[in-house]
């Protein structure tokens, strides 16, 4: 009898081990989600490289909300979602406000582009800041305005009410297209300034991100607004070119962006923060950015070396996907600093 027992109390503790290593086993392959929100603009290559990155790393999950800058800068201050994304780099106040450090990590290089809805008129019209800022501000109120005229030769214009569209959330995209007007248009830094809650005196606020102003300027006869480069193209809105530094009307492409991000090699601050708009040289769209994932340096050790991991792979392997989702990837100097500001985050 007492060889039976002990037998049956080897296979018991047998059962035991082996149910244990299962269990190990299965938590050990249990996917990770990490949790993100903010910005609509880079939300194309985002959602590209959360999808490739999770076919190659099928333990690793996202999930992520493309709610606005202001918005993902909030839930992660507020530590309901785990990474941040943003295209206005944080403010000196947000970032004390903040329950611990933030990194900010630029992703790829993007454009803010001016769209609009003039039936009869070529794509590729031509706006200098000035322009630009005075139709947002009302300054400008028809499409046939001498204004608009003088810089467009040649094209008939017709005698159609201005609609300016603007996005109605805190956004990046506002961030970026304001930053670049405060630069070039006195009266546009004067009453709008440069900041990622739009306050245009008239117009169509909207809600819904670069998708809600894509859809209301192809539904409203006369409409103006501002989308990143991406979401124009996906929703076949006409752009326009856009008076640079140089004097060039240039138009957003993976070239010009370029052009304006390698503006900032050589004068990136040490925590990455930086405004490319309105960028020297030729060749170089004006209204491009930069836009960043931001974590905090001392979170949750196994998301964050989970996430230092899916940068470093976003930061080399990824970046050959931004150009076909209208992107530029960042220049190697630039990529060079982000990899390093990753080992700030402690894993």
């Amino acid at each position: 009898m007492s060889v039976q027992i002990a037998r049956r109390h080897l296979l018991r503790y047998v059962a035991i081990a082996v149910l244990a290593a299962v269990a190990t086993a299965a938590a050990q392959t249990q996917a990770t989600t990490i949790t993100g929100a903010g910005a609509t603009f880079p939300y194309p290559i985002y959602s590209r490289w959360f999808d490739e990155y999770t076919k190659r790393t099928p333990q690793v999950q996202f999930s992520y909300q493309s709610i606005g800058s202001g918005g993902g800068i909030r839930q992660l201050t507020d530590e309901f979602v785990f990474f941040g994304a943003t295209d206005a780099p944080m403010l000196e106040e947000e970032l004390l406000a903040a329950p611990a450090r933030i990194v900010h990590i630029p992703t790829v290089v993007g454009a803010v582009v001016p769209v609009y809805n003039v039936p009869g008129v070529p794509r590729g019209l031509k706006f200098t800041g000035t322009l630009l800022a005075d139709m947002f501000l009302g300054r400008i109120t028809n499409w046939n305005d001498p204004a608009i005229a003088r810089v467009n030769e040649g094209i008939v214009l017709p005698p159609l009410e201005i609609t300016p569209v603007f996005r109605a959330d805190s956004s990046g995209t506002s961030y970026v297209w304001s930053d670049f007007l405060s630069k070039v248009s006195p009266e546009w830094r004067r009453q709008v300034g440069a900041n990622r809650l739009s306050t245009v005196p008239h117009g169509l606020s909207v809600k819904g991100g670069s998708e809600g102003v894509s859809g209301t300027v192809t539904q409203t006869r006369g409409a103006i607004g501002y989308v990143e480069l991406t979401y124009a193209v996906r929703n076949g809105l006409a752009t326009g070119a856009v008076q640079n530094s140089a004097g060039e009307f240039v138009r957003a492409s993976v070239e010009s962006i370029k052009a304006a991000a390698n503006a900032a090699v050589g004068r990136m601050p040490r925590d990455l923060r930086v405004s490319i708009t309105n960028a020297p040289g030729n060749g170089a769209y004006p209204a491009t950015s930069f836009t960043w994932m931001l974590l905090y340096e001392n979170g949750d050790r196994r998301r964050s070396r989970l996430m230092v991991d899916f940068l470093k792979w976003a930061l080399s392997d990824g970046q050959a996907m931004a150009p076909e989702l209208g992107y530029a990837p960042l220049p190697p100097a630039i990529v060079t600093l982000a990899t390093e500001a990753l080992g700030k985050i402690k894993t």
